[in-house]
């Protein structure tokens, strides 16, 4: 038996395993869709979030 034979075989076999029995294997993708908008305030400006970015980057390299 090919190895080829053997990718057909097995393939067959797991879609005759009910796959999609709605047992939940499967995710859809699409199920939390929204078309609204999110927003929000940092409460800090960007030179502050960079400045402390910076300090937490510095602190890692010292460990």
């Amino acid at each position: 038996m090919g190895f080829g034979s053997y990718d057909e075989s097995e393939q067959e076999r797991q879609q005759n395993d009910g796959g999609d029995a709605g047992d939940g294997s499967t995710v859809d993708a699409h199920e939390n869709d929204h078309d609204g908008t999110a927003s929000f305030e940092a409460g800090a400006s960007t030179d502050d979030l960079v400045s402390a970015l910076s300090e937490m980057k510095d602190d890692e390299d010292d460990e």
